[in-house]
């Protein structure tokens, strides 16, 4: 399927690992001209190289902390014309309720709410003018089954889904579509890194302790596994395409079922 997304510049924030690489990568292999963004020069100048070499595309990097509002204000003022804007850029913890200080919860909210209201305000006007955008917000299935274990982390993931249903809203009758994407457990390098770790601490494989997640912390899940990046992405990429024309204001679901709801 072509998703005519040739011609189209693509900003993800949080990309050079895990569900946003994926993401980065699977829009420029569709045409997409792709800004690649991460914190280090050197993380973004590697990324940038892998997914040039796997996808022949176009592809820009974009090194600096997209929560602060410098940074923000920079890319989007060396890469005019951003038309997707995917803001994917987030941090989680596992952290009891009690053990999480104030400015945990600020930290929490800077980095996974307001970088993407920041991004999404500063794309905005250009999209306007064009009649044509996509926003896209990367939440999660944590958004509606907030964890008890990252109760400031569930808090972020649910306003994200009511800053992109109010932002499509206030688009409404333009060619801008702003939904956002629920993955539900996902083995990106920051979950697999963890599940490692609890697996070598506890002598067992990555695949018992999978089992044992599902079984026991994530039980509603209806695959029984980890999803894997691509698999995000390729709900992504359509959402970012022209063809998903007719798809705005909505909690988008690639969680393999965990929310126990048909709805």
């Amino acid at each position: 399927m072509d998703l005519k997304l040739s011609g189209k510049l693509a900003l993800v924030s949080g990309s050079t690992a895990g569900i946003g690489y994926a993401i980065a990568q699977t829009l420029a292999q569709e045409g997409a001209t792709v800004i690649v963004n991460g914190r280090t020069q050197a993380g973004v100048d590697e990324a940038v190289e892998r997914i040039r070499a796997e996808t022949k595309g176009t592809v820009h990097g974009f090194a600096g902390d997209l929560s602060q509002a410098d940074a923000a204000q920079e890319v989007v003022r060396r890469h005019p014309g951003i038309s997707i804007l995917v803001n994917n850029l987030g941090i989680f913890e596992p952290k009891a309720f009690e053990d999480i200080p104030d400015q945990d919860w600020q930290r929490f909210f800077d980095v996974n709410v307001l970088s993407g209201v920041r991004l999404a305000r500063l794309v905005l006007p250009e999209m306007k003018k064009a009649d044509w955008g996509r926003i896209i917000f990367i939440s999660s299935e944590s958004a509606i089954q907030i964890p008890t274990e990252m109760i400031h982390y569930g808090m972020t993931k649910t306003a994200q889904i009511a800053v992109a249903r109010g932002l499509a809203e206030s688009v409404a009758g333009s060619g801008i579509t702003v939904n956002s994407v629920l993955p539900g457990p996902t083995k990106s390098r920051g979950v697999g890194d963890f599940v490692q770790d609890l697996a070598t601490s506890g002598g067992k494989s990555f695949e018992q302790v999978e089992t044992e997640f599902f079984d026991h912390v994530r039980p509603t899940s209806l695959i029984k596994r980890f999803g894997t990046p691509q698999e995000v992405a390729s709900l992504v990429a359509y959402v970012a395409s022209p063809l998903a024309s007719a798809t705005t204001g909505a909690a988008l679901r690639v969680d393999g079922g965990v929310v126990k709801s048909a709805f």
